[in-house]
């Protein structure tokens, strides 16, 4: 077997060591790994604590960290109770990298309930074609898509799994918008929030997703597995009560061996489990959550994802689900700009059609105190997203560079006819802080918006323009005194 992640290589003998060494790429050998407790050695039968995969994670730190999984691990999962069971009928769409964890559900899954594979086109790919028509045509019954993608594609088209009869998904906070679009339209099958990292093989948790209240701002991540074990904990380890937050530990079959040659992060991240009392260890997530009294747990982010704004300590996902709750708001991510006493929050915004800053302000400024209320609000098409369905963060932080370098070189309207016009930008395009500079399409503005923009003019200004003036004047200083010249004033 031979599994690539970036470049890293995982081999399974030393035979292969060489060649895809002078590859440029660095080599860890599948049989150097040695066997787990209960293992075996080389060449003897294999057992459930025997090395079964090696995953790639980057985690948080960006620095690729190798996973070892061992069998039991993935069995737990594949034959797991706790989700609905595939059987010879079912056909199981395959579209992860082998280096994917969703590969666990997607092969093994299914081979444990006599399921047939069919291979589909890489996510991105699927995404530029018409879904329900792909999983129709190959009569695909059961998938796990990436959490981001399924909620870019519901609210495009919510019947695009429709033809499914288990939908699963995971990787990423779910959008209650795009979960009530989907148990609005065709879909009628059984659909499962999945939450679990790598190093708990693929779930950990998982929620049916059968209702969803209209208010609701979050969509649960469930209860543990059959055999799996959460624990909500506080800095010092105990557990928290019902309703606060706290770290989520989880135990049980599906914890990893730990990371492949980093003894010192094994060390750190799988601890002894004291609530087990068998010498069994738990996986410390990073991420923060909360248990519902009825059991079910609430995912709020990462921990180390909280920053301080103003000396008050701010998680971004919780402004987000805020952001997110405006009927004009598809999607939105919120991200942290700015050092010391000028940090504050940038909120992207992905809107339906319109979408007003100043609205989008009141109804998060009403729901929340002022420190956590974003300081910009931005619109972009679409929350960028990696191939394996996360959130990519580094295009979140170019996104977020180029709004920090155009307010930096802001130029601020110098008379009432760039202010009427920046105002008038401002509203069309759904950009705060218009400057004299600014280039109308480069601030997102196409034709119908140029149109609408020559329609505001007349009615705001007294001024008519011909259909061509905004595309050969897209500077607004240059536009400004395109409209001074035709009302005879100066500026």
């Amino acid at each position: 077997m031979i599994s690539a992640s970036g470049a890293d290589v995982v081999v399974s003998d030393t035979a292969h060591a060489a060649a895809v060494s002078a590859l440029g790429k660095q080599v860890l050998v599948l049989d150097d790994v040695a066997p787990g407790p209960g293992g075996t050695a080389a060449g003897d039968e294999v057992s459930g604590g025997d090395a079964a995969a090696v995953l790639f994670t980057s985690g948080s730190s960006g620095t690729p960290k190798a996973i070892v999984l061992e069998h039991h691990s993935v069995v737990h999962f594949a034959r797991n109770p706790a989700l609905p069971a595939l059987g010879p009928t079912d056909r199981v769409g395959h579209v992860s990298s082998v280096s994917f964890d969703a590969f666990h559900f997607e092969v093994w899954a299914a081979f444990a309930g006599g399921a047939r594979i069919t291979v589909l086109p890489a996510m991105p790919d699927l995404l530029n074609s018409d879904i329900q028509r792909e999983l129709r045509r190959h009569r695909i019954t059961a998938m796990l898509v990436p959490t981001m993608a399924v909620n870019h594609v519901v609210r495009e088209d919510r019947d695009a799994f429709a033809p499914l009869r288990v939908l699963h998904t995971g990787g990423d906070v779910l959008s209650p918008a795009a979960s009530r679009e989907l148990l609005a339209g065709g879909f009628d099958g059984e659909f499962y929030n999945l939450y679990g990292p790598t190093e708990a093989t693929t779930a950990v948790t998982a929620h049916r997703v059968a209702e969803l209240a209209a208010d609701a701002d979050t969509v649960p991540i469930g209860v543990p597995l059959r055999g799996a074990t959460v624990h909500v904990l506080g800095p010092d380890l105990a557990e928290v009560a019902p309703g606060e937050p706290g770290e989520l530990h989880v135990g049980g079959p599906g914890v990893a061996r730990g990371y492949l040659g980093r003894p010192e992060l094994t060390a750190a991240a799988f601890l002894p489990d004291p609530f087990a009392g068998d010498g069994s260890r738990m996986y410390a997530t990073g991420d923060q959550v909360r248990m519902r009294p009825d059991g079910v747990l609430e995912y709020l982010g990462r921990v180390d994802e909280q920053v301080k704004v103003r000396g008050y300590r701010v998680e971004p996902r919780e402004v987000e689900r805020v952001v997110a709750t405006h009927p004009d708001v598809r999607d939105a991510a919120v991200v942290v700009a700015g050092e010391g006493q000028d940090r504050h929050l940038v909120a992207l915004v992905v809107p339906f059609d319109r979408m007003s800053p100043r609205e989008l302000r009141e109804h998060t400024a009403t729901r929340l105190p002022d420190f956590m209320v974003p300081s910009s609000f931005l619109r972009v098409p679409r929350v960028p997203a990696t191939d394996h369905g996360k959130r990519d963060l580094d295009k979140l932080r170019e996104l977020l560079a180029r709004h920090t370098e155009r307010t930096a070189a802001l130029v601020e309207p110098r008379d009432e006819v760039e202010r009427g016009l920046a105002e008038i930008w401002a509203d069309l395009l759904a950009v705060e802080g218009v400057g004299a500079n600014d280039d109308f399409f480069a601030l997102g503005g196409n034709s119908l918006l140029a149109f609408r923009v020559r329609r505001r003019v007349a009615s705001d200004l007294g001024v008519q323009l011909e259909p061509r003036d905004v595309l050969a004047n897209s500077v607004l200083a240059g536009l400004a005194a395109l409209i001074r010249d035709r009302k005879g004033s100066r500026p």
